[in-house]
């Protein structure tokens, strides 16, 4: 478990660069969608407000 959000964004990062290597090799239409589906949900938790902890 991320033990800050600095952390968590990095680990957020990391699966947006997974998504873009698998996108990048793939020419499915179904798992295309379904990397954009997971790109929201990423993206999403990536730039909520407010903050995870109050400073």
């Amino acid at each position: 478990m991320p033990s800050n959000e600095k952390e968590y964004n990095g680990i957020l990062f990391d699966q947006l660069s997974i998504l873009e290597r698998i996108e990048a090799v793939t020419d499915d239409e179904k798992a295309l969608k379904q990397i954009a589906v997971e790109r929201r949900q990423i993206e999403r938790k990536l730039y909520q407000k407010p903050l995870l902890v109050s400073e």
